[in-house]
């Protein structure tokens, strides 16, 4: 009875009428779970909590006009129009719905028959414009022509999305277990808070305990956990949140969207290999407790509600720089606007070269990217060379110096002094030119534009390699520097 349309509302509606009915897929739907969800909606949409939740999605409909309040035959009326317009014996006319593609019904949505009949408007379908506007829509006509059951699935969206910040967060994406996920944990969280603002005599619906972003990684991830059939199958998808108020106080939506390479990385970091480390790195990116005047931090009570490491996912690509050298080369963030709560400024490499790995680095590099698996390769044995050349000569003075110098010509020269005292000592070069090309150079002793990128990469690599040898610990205070003058002019 049910498929996905590739619409936002109709489909997240489809996949919240699923799970209300607990079904594993919309094709499962019958008409009787179609009367429990509408029998549900026309119950809980006329009380509290969910009328005014409603009024940022559905403003000015029979659900939530307050002239409708003291009219229960005009609300019951309205709901009927919405809510059972899917029958058989419902009219039908010779339009198009614009999201099933079946016929429109002819019926008015409007309990005073003063809309044309089978038109949708803003208090039907959240962002249209309003019922006198003609512009944007086909041939003039005010208005979409819609089917019942589209109708009836976009009453139900708002039940399948998230609260966030006094608007509502609803996922799409080409995976459709995904949108089942989405819509699943968000109408169960919804149907918890209703019961829980009744019991309480509260008129209004408690709200996430995250940011939208933070939410949105967080329940992704909760779905790689469940193992699900595309994720068996290693597909590859992508997903888009709508972060949106439909409210007549003011209209906007935000759109969040993460590619397909950034949800493979999101789901590699699940696998064995990867998880206890990449979970160590994720935890320390939770905001902590402000601290107090006296130095002491509040921890008392304390609810994060941000994830940086998650907040910043979603500027990737673009940033993948600035994310490589937080996240997993632990360089301290210095914004002049950083809130206390942020957790970055307190990034340290000398306390956190346990969360260092280049595992994690080189999956990145490849999956985020998209750097050759030759010139990853080169950088991976640099960086060994270069930690047992440290390690072996307990050669303090070149690893400070190739952790913070800051031009690329010096950077090179020593090196070159490095592996030249290396070779009068009667042993091979650490280094060769075609390695070092492949990972500096663009040829004919031009710099990559991104060189220090490189140099960060290798120091990843002989860190990790340092730490595990146990050089790290011996001389830990040779990462010890002042940010600034760590800083890389690229």
């Amino acid at each position: 009875m049910l498929s996905f349309s590739r619409h936002l509302y109709y489909d997240v509606g489809v996949a919240t009428i699923t799970a209300f009915a607990g079904k594993e897929h919309p094709n499962e739907v019958t008409e009787v779970d179609l009367q429990k969800i509408a029998d549900y909606i026309q119950k809980q949409y006329l009380q509290q909590p969910l009328r005014s939740f409603l009024t940022v999605v559905f403003p000015n409909s029979g659900f939530t006009q307050p002239a409708f309040f003291n009219q229960p035959e005009k609300q019951a009326d309205y709901a009927r129009r919405v809510l059972q317009s899917y029958g058989l014996n419902v009219p039908v006319s010779d339009e198009q719905c614009i999201f099933t593609l079946k016929p429109a019904v002819a019926v008015a949505f409007d309990v005073y028959d003063k809309l044309p009949a089978g038109r949708a408007f803003r208090q039907h379908i959240p962002l249209l414009t309003g019922e006198g506007t003609i512009n944007f829509f086909p041939g003039g006509d005010a208005g979409l022509p819609i089917s019942g059951l589209a109708m009836l699935a976009i009453q139900v969206f708002p039940l399948g999305c998230a609260k966030v910040s006094g608007r509502l967060l609803a996922v799409h994406s080409d995976n459709e277990e995904l949108i089942l996920h989405f819509a699943r944990t968000f109408l169960a969280q919804n149907r918890k808070y209703v019961q829980l603002a009744q019991e309480s005599g509260s008129t209004k619906m408690p709200e996430s305990q995250y940011s939208q972003r933070t939410l949105l990684i967080s329940t992704l991830l909760e779905a790689s956990e469940l193992q699900l059939d595309a994720l068996n199958a290693e597909q590859n998808f992508s997903l888009t949140a709508y972060h949106l108020s439909n409210s007549g106080q003011g209209v906007d939506l935000d759109i969040y969207y993460l590619p397909l390479q950034v949800v493979g990385f999101l789901r590699e970091m699940r696998l064995a290999k990867y998880r206890a480390h990449w979970s160590a790195i994720v935890q320390r990116a939770w905001e902590v407790a402000p601290a107090k005047k006296g130095g002491k931090q509040k921890t008392e009570d304390f609810q994060p509600k941000r994830n940086w490491l998650y907040e910043d996912i979603f500027a990737l690509p673009d940033n993948s720089r600035t994310f490589l050298r937080t996240y997993f080369l632990r360089k301290a963030l210095r914004y002049a606007r950083q809130p206390p709560s942020d957790p970055r400024s307190g990034y340290s490499l000398s306390n956190e070269t346990h969360l260092v790995s280049w595992d994690i680095t080189a999956r990145f590099l490849k999956g985020i990217m998209n750097m050759e698996k030759e010139r990853i390769e080169q950088i991976r044995k640099l960086g060994d060379q270069l930690a047992d050349y440290v390690s072996s000569e307990n050669d303090r003075r070149f690893f400070h110096g190739f952790f913070t110098e800051r031009r690329y010509d010096r950077f090179r020269n020593l090196l070159i002094k490095a592996n030249v005292a290396h070779v009068k000592r009667g042993k091979p070069p650490f280094i060769t030119l075609d390695p070092y090309i492949v990972v500096f150079e663009e040829g004919d002793e031009v710099a990559r534009n991104e060189w220090a990128l490189a140099r960060d990469l290798v120091l990843i690599r002989m860190i990790e390699r340092l730490y595990d040898q146990g050089w790290l610990r011996q001389n830990a205070d040779t990462l010890t520097v002042d940010d600034e003058q760590s800083e890389v002019d690229a």
